[in-house]
């Protein structure tokens, strides 16, 4: 079995997805991440060559899940194409409004690493950044879109901006305004439009 598929390195993953999700990476010793997955310090580190790799596998294993639960929410929308897009705002903000909901890890993440750009955990935040907008780029070829990829692109930012604007006002509404503002974004540069 590779380690990357082992049982103790999953729990190890696991217990540190919970506590960096819920506490921040700077708040959360190695000392609590091995006491919540039920295991040894040395255990630990056998698995993980230091604290920054298991932030980074925290962060790659939210990659997937976070982008299928996001094609989920655009595929799942009735209506054009700017409605699906609007819908992944309107999943967002109903997401926000959870009391345990912290907004999204990967910038919350980059937010405390900041001044090291080169850290594997900023690196795979930015890997993820790129395989959504790659995937929203494609979801809109075909759609009758103009330029897809930098409607993707504009789309991202206004994802990323209300996810920023929540760590300060905590106000899910910042979300639908810019799922409004996303879905005008792709009536305006739809071919289609009349």
């Amino acid at each position: 079995m590779s380690e990357a598929v082992s049982p103790t390195r999953k729990r190890i993953v696991d217990a540190a997805t919970k506590l960096f999700y819920a506490e921040g990476i700077g708040r959360v010793s190695v000392d609590a991440i091995a006491e919540q997955a039920g295991l040894t310090k040395r255990t630990l580190y056998y698995h993980f060559k230091s604290k920054d790799d298991l932030i980074a596998a925290y962060l790659d294993g939210r990659d997937q899940p976070n982008l299928k639960r996001m094609a989920g929410w655009f595929d799942a929308a009735e209506g054009g194409v700017d409605h699906k897009v609007e819908a992944i705002f309107a999943n967002l903000a109903r997401s926000a409004r959870h009391p345990k909901w912290k907004g999204c890890g990967f910038l919350r993440t980059a937010a405390e690493l900041a001044s090291m750009p080169g850290h594997p955990a900023v690196k795979v935040g930015a890997r993820h950044k790129l395989n959504f907008e790659t995937w929203l780029a494609g979801a809109l070829s075909g759609q009758g879109i103009e330029d897809p990829q930098a409607v993707a692109r504009e789309i991202v930012l206004l994802i990323d901006g209300c996810f920023s604007i929540m760590l300060i006002h905590r106000n899910p509404d910042y979300i639908e305004a810019a799922g409004r503002a996303a879905a005008m974004l792709v009536r305006a540069r739809s071919r289609n439009n009349d």
